[in-house]
């Protein structure tokens, strides 16, 4: 991670040039309020969440066209009990693509009663996830095992991944034509003015993590007026969207695979794959080369391996669970653990068929990405190099918009002075958005208090057990209290410690980790 000096220095030349002027067609004016609408709410209970509600909404699929086709988003609500009420709080878990229904009944626990009670707490399903409809599925399968060998070492394998991108691209354009061309960031904000909207609220308040903070940094731009609150907790760098912001990402990710070697190594006595950290490394890519030869039980190959060790970049609590089956592979020649861990981690990455087939739509549509092919080899090949861990499988991830079939728009420039005061969360080794972007936005969104956790390498940070952070998140949606501190960064919390091994019988992952993977959108 860089120094704080360099961040702040990268980020006063940005704002001296790019984010300034925006390039034409970047910040659409201002759209006209979003109908009102009512809402119909039924009780949907669950054992965890007694009170939980849902509804549905109709919104325009064009909503430059709100006579034309309408399609439908998916709510979830825990409606307020307190004679204080603040209105609606809407929730965004990221992605794109992340299924936010649970993410209500999640955020209504987890904050304080008193804070919660004061909320009419609404999660929902963007437009074409999950519940919404019509939901996109473009290529069923797509991720099924085993996949090609993400590093292309011989054109064969490169032409192999070329060709599953080329066909997803294609699939998606058979299927959605109609509705691909509305499956994009600026459309879900206005979705989200439409909920506003519905709820009777002048004003919205918005909670988003990850690729949530894109959506409402968005909507700040878009409806600077009618932002009550704003919480955005791992920050999008909203002028690297998406190409750019990406290859950031390998780079973060390369250096928290390596925190996770190193952990291991501190555990010799338990995991018996060396005491020096490279030695450590040496063994996880020796386990890809071999992977790449043999599959473990014919799904976990070399791609299936980086899938399975990602989330750990996001979350350390799966780290003694990614060990135990490095270890169980390396020592013991004992495949299951891995099949396992490949089930439970990287299986699930990105919500499954449907929430990847929302990323692809909604960052091929948002940004400009590179056509020629060229392009992502020279620049995938110089990220590598630097950045092994992670590097080529991302690349393929987001390969499809090489080929999409919609004309991409231009990323929207978030410069706004005329909010009330945000609240932003950031975590100095966050891998998925790493730190320059909470730095950037903190200077873009002007009046807004930036907190960060100091040595924390986790993704989505609050409510997930640092009382630090909580006590920020807490007092703003009480009153809309902020710390206000000298210089970049507003207020400091220390990072959780790093877990230990397993001890005992553990049946799961860690509570924290089946959240992540539920809510928090993977890659974004």
């Amino acid at each position: 991670m860089n120094t704080r000096a360099a961040v702040l220095c990268a980020t006063a030349v940005v704002l001296a040039g790019t984010v300034t002027a925006a390039p034409a067609g970047a910040a659409p004016a201002p759209p006209a309020a979003a109908r009102a609408t009512q809402l119909t709410w039924k009780k949907c209970a669950t054992a965890d969440q007694p009170t939980l509600q849902c509804a549905s909404l109709k919104v325009p699929l064009d909503h430059d066209d709100p006579d034309g086709e309408r399609i439908t988003l998916a709510l979830s609500r825990v409606p307020h009990t307190a004679k204080t009420y603040q209105g609606p709080l809407l929730v965004n878990p990221g992605g794109p693509g992340g299924r936010g229904l649970s993410l209500a009944g999640f955020v209504a626990s987890a904050l304080p009663k008193a804070v919660a009670a004061q909320y009419d707490v609404i999660g929902f399903d963007p437009r074409g996830v999950g519940r919404s409809t019509p939901a996109l599925d473009c290529a069923p399968g797509h991720f099924a095992p085993v996949r090609p060998d993400s590093v292309p070492a011989a054109e064969a394998v490169e032409k192999a991944n070329l060709e599953r991108a080329r066909s997803f691209a294609e699939a998606c354009g058979r299927k959605y034509a109609r509705v691909l061309p509305y499956i994009d960031t600026i459309s879900t904000v206005r979705d989200m003015d439409a909920i506003r909207a519905a709820t009777g609220a002048p004003r919205l308040n918005y909670f988003g993590y990850s690729y949530g903070t894109y959506l409402g940094a968005v909507y700040a731009k878009l409806y600077p007026r009618r932002v009550r609150r704003l919480v955005l907790d791992s920050v999008v760098d909203p002028t690297g969207v998406w190409y750019d912001d990406n290859l950031a990402q390998d780079l973060a990710f390369n250096d928290r695979h390596r925190a996770l070697m190193a952990w291991i190594a501190r555990y010799d006595a338990t995991y018996r794959l060396g005491s020096d950290p490279d030695e450590v490394e040496a063994k996880w890519y020796a386990m890809r080369a071999a992977l790449a030869r043999r599959p473990a039980g014919g799904t976990v190959g070399a791609a299936e391996l980086e899938d399975t060790f990602l989330p750990g970049g996001y979350y350390n609590g799966y780290w003694p669970h990614l060990a135990e089956a490095f270890a169980a592979y390396v020592n013991d020649r004992d495949t299951g653990p891995l099949v396992r861990a490949h089930e439970n981690f990287g299986a699930v990455d990105a919500a499954g068929d449907n929430g990847y087939s929302v990323y692809a739509a909604v960052q091929c549509r948002d940004a400009h990405w590179p056509h020629e092919w060229w392009q992502w080899r020279s620049d995938n090949w110089a990220t590598y190099r630097k950045a092994p861990f992670m590097a080529w499988n991302n690349a393929w991830y987001n390969a499809p918009c090489a080929f999409w079939p919609t004309r991409s728009r231009g990323p929207v420039n978030i410069l706004n002075g005329a909010l009330p005061p945000a609240l932003l969360f950031q975590a100095t080794d966050d891998a998925a958005t790493p730190y320059e972007g909470g730095a950037l936005v903190h200077a873009l969104l002007r009046g807004s208090s930036l907190v960060v956790e100091q040595g924390g390498g986790n993704h989505g940070i609050t409510l997930s057990g640092n009382s630090c952070l909580d006590r920020h998140l807490a007092a703003y949606l009480t009153d809309g209290t902020v710390p206000r501190g000298i210089g970049s960064v507003d207020a400091t919390c220390r990072a959780q410690p790093d877990p230990g091994p397993l001890t005992g019988k553990v049946a799961s992952p860690a509570a924290h980790g089946s959240v992540l993977h539920g809510l928090l959108g993977f890659r974004g």
